[in-house]
């Protein structure tokens, strides 16, 4: 009689997350040097076939553009000859970055005599939900395999030619090193259906990492049976309190706003307090304008900016709740800072928040008030990224308030184990 096993039963999702727990068991004890050596691998094969890469992701976009879609999303897809090999030196920090794995977080002897030590362990099988930026594809791989997990990845239809270039680069480089190749893995089919079953696959998925828009995020928060840790949209403000230092103020608002608007830490909307407005406003108006921003104000930003060269529109209470990702800004003037700080506690999404300020105690009290997984003072908001915090390429930023918060480097792609070492101990 022929036995069957449940794998000749599974879908072709659970057939990949099944493969995925097998390739993350073998994965798991492997030393760091074994690790580093595959992704090196990795960073030379996307150097190797660059024009195999480019050359899909050309058909996304041309897809992309044919299709009416926005220049700041075209721009997150677009991936040329200088990018891709970002992407490779990005890979090579992450094989340069500590090990996390077998890091003793805590341990100590127990009066008892038993040896106690709490450990960090891979997470396991690791499934990434995101939208339109491939060099995520690469990015959580070279977390996951780093950190000893296996990765199912599952991006946006927008970038399918690029996302399944990138993953044939990597599993090839992988399983050339030595490791199995499924340890990286795209969710197979292009349907929604394929994602549904993705976020229902608790017991072969270890947890889900969506990557997106507030509605993939929402979506995935809500439907999931897996585990899942929520990467937030980013409605960033900055505030310029009322002792900030002009010149300083307003080159954090356009690096903020300007210098790459179409990620999640560029700010969407600036606050002034009042008592500084008519000195700061007109030159904030007038460098904004030379950036090409259009301003979104409140009545009060109306009235200064009748003698700017700005583009300055109307806001409305969308306005203030809208992450743009665009050339776009909302402004408001707030009698104090803890108004603003009223105001950031209604909109804000918690990802950044940042003041600018050359008060020790307005910049005390609004770090201590506004809840959000990072909090700048007189810097950009720009700096909330796991690469500029010495954390290598990031899986995502965290904005929930379990088991990882902010960018989410290599220690967040780990959970922990108790190892408990005794000498014939028994309980009595």
């Amino acid at each position: 009689m022929t036995t069957l096993s449940p794998y000749d039963s599974m879908s072709p999702v659970a057939r990949a997350a099944y493969r995925s727990q097998a390739a993350a068991a073998e994965i798991a004890p492997l030393p760091r040097a074994v690790k580093d050596d595959t992704l090196l691998a990795v960073a030379d094969a996307l150097e190797v076939r660059t024009s195999e890469i480019v050359a899909a992701n050309a058909k996304d976009v041309a897809r992309a553009r044919e299709a009416g879609t926005s220049e700041a999303i075209v721009d997150r897809l677009t991936l040329t000859p200088e990018r891709v090999r970002a992407i490779a030196s990005d890979v090579r920090d992450v094989a340069a970055l500590p090990d996390p794995v077998g890091e003793v977080v805590r341990g100590s002897t127990l009066p008892n005599g038993i040896d106690l030590r709490q450990v960090r362990v891979p997470l396991g099988v690791v499934g990434i939900i995101y939208e339109a930026r491939p060099n995520v594809t690469v990015d959580a791989a070279a977390l996951c395999l780093k950190s000893g997990n296996a990765v199912l990845l599952r991006g946006s239809s927008s970038a399918y030619e690029s996302n399944t270039a990138l993953v044939r680069v990597l599993r090839d480089a992988v399983g050339g090193a030595g490791l199995p190749a499924d340890a990286v893995q795209l969710v197979p089919g292009e349907g929604r259906d394929a994602v549904r079953e993705l976020m229902r696959a608790r017991g072969l998925v270890d947890v889900l990492i969506p990557r997106g828009g507030a509605s993939l995020i929402r979506t995935v928060v809500e439907e999931s049976t897996v585990p899942v840790i929520e990467t937030g949209t980013g409605n960033c403000h900055v505030y310029v309190d009322a002792d900030a230092d002009i010149d300083m103020a307003v080159e954090i608002l356009v690096n903020s706003k300007a210098q790459r608007p179409s990620v999640c830490n560029a700010a969407e909307t600036l606050l002034v307090h009042q008592d500084i407005a008519p000195a700061f406003l007109p030159r904030a108006l007038d460098a904004l304008a030379e950036a090409g921003v259009t301003v979104h104000g409140d009545a009060r930003v109306l009235a200064y900016a009748k003698d700017s060269a700005a583009t300055v529109v109307e806001a409305t209470a969308e306005d203030w709740d809208t992450e743009y990702l665009s050339y776009d800004i909302a402004a408001g003037v707030v009698d104090s800072l803890d108004k603003a700080v009223a105001h950031i506690r209604l909109w804000s999404s918690r990802h950044t928040e940042a003041i600018v300020t050359n008060s020790q105690q307005a910049a005390r009290r609004f770090t201590q008030l506004v809840d959000a997984a990072a909090v700048a003072v007189n810097a950009s908001t720009r700096f909330t990224d796991g690469g500029q915090f010495g954390f290598g390429a990031e899986i995502g930023i965290s904005t929930q308030k379990l088991h990882a918060r902010g960018p989410m480097g290599l220690p967040e792609l780990t959970s922990t184990k108790y190892i408990v070492t005794g000498d014939g101990h028994v309980r009595r």
